[in-house]
């Protein structure tokens, strides 16, 4: 089980499911959301239990996704396609997890986007969209 919370821990979460590798998102939106690139797993959407909901905020960043924060503190969660026949997974921030995960970074994406004061791994999957 995976375990997760904000920085403030009004929003916790629990992962009951398996979980992807880690992607890494590098686009203009997600660096803008995090301060740096967004990092994350998939997970099944049912195995997901929230708590604390009621300080749960989403922003709809465009008409496919929205993405979830913690109104209070501000802390980066859930990255939520919003087509769920198509998309039965959430994205949960690598930095919202209280437990370990054994992932290991498996893609990076929007690369062309990347900022220009990091380099990515060359060994790495990269795409530029």
């Amino acid at each position: 089980m995976l375990k997760g919370s904000c920085l403030c821990r009004a929003v916790t979460f629990e992962v009951t499911g398996p979980h992807g590798p880690i992607e890494v998102c590098h686009c203009v939106q997600c660096r803008k959301w995090t301060g740096h690139f967004f990092a994350n797993i998939e997970v099944p959407r049912a195995s997901v239990s929230v708590h604390g909901e009621e300080h749960l905020t989403w922003y709809h960043s465009s008409e496919r996704v929205r993405r979830g924060f913690c109104a209070t503190c501000g802390s980066t969660l859930f990255f939520d396609p919003l087509d769920k026949n198509t998309h039965k997974w959430i994205g949960i921030a690598m930095g919202a997890l209280d437990t370990s995960t054994g992932a290991k970074t498996a893609l990076h994406i929007f690369t062309a986007e990347k900022g220009d004061y990091y380099e990515i791994p060359a060994n790495e999957e990269q795409h530029q969209l």
